[in-house]
């Protein structure tokens, strides 16, 4: 019987002797074997990414439709009238006099003033001036001369008139006034002096 070798482990020597082979290194002239496979197709990953450019494509599609309409409606709703205006400058003039004058209603003059300048505040305190000066008299009306437009240009023009109170005691008093028009949906005052 033979006895292993005192000096080591039992069993097949750690490296080969010359010209043994071994099944994970071919020898000369054999063929090699193929290459580990390539991974599996990722198609779930791709999808993914896919889905998600679609997904921000659509969203930025979105917003810029809702953006993009959104300031062009801003843009063409923001200097629009409420109403139709007066169809001529001195027409407006006239319409806004009787509101303040004959009328002293602020919200029937405020029907004729452009939205830029519309402030009931300041219309309020102007029609109870007025109220304040006829109280002091008896019986005033107010009247005025045909308004006149002395300049028009495009979309603004400039109306003058004169205004005119008379009392039951005769007293006349008289103010002249030059007022902006502008044109919009209709001729519109946006400036009284």
């Amino acid at each position: 019987m033979t006895q292993p070798p005192n000096d080591g482990a039992t069993g097949s020597p750690a490296t080969p002797a010359p010209g043994d082979t071994t099944p994970d290194e071919p020898g000369p002239g054999a063929i090699p074997p193929p290459p580990p496979a390539y991974p599996a197709y990722q198609a779930p990953v791709a999808r993914r990414r896919r889905g998600l450019l679609i997904a921000s494509l659509v969203l930025a599609g979105a917003l810029l439709l809702c953006g993009g309409g959104g300031t062009a409606a801003f843009l063409a709703l923001r200097n629009t009238e409420d109403g139709e205006g007066a169809k001529e400058p001195a027409v407006a003039v006239d319409n806004f006099l009787t509101a303040v004058y004959r009328d002293q209603d602020a919200k029937k003059a405020a029907d004729h003033v452009c939205s830029d300048a519309r402030d009931q505040e300041k219309l309020d305190a102007k029609v109870a001036e007025v109220r304040r000066y006829a109280a002091g008299y008896a019986n005033p009306r107010f009247r005025w001369a045909s308004p006149k437009v002395d300049n028009q240009t495009g979309d603004r023009a400039t109306v003058t008139t004169k205004v005119t109170m008379t009392t039951a005691d005769e007293k006349v008093a008289e103010q002249a006034l030059r007022f902006t028009v502008v044109r919009k949906t209709g001729w519109w005052v946006c400036e009284v002096a």
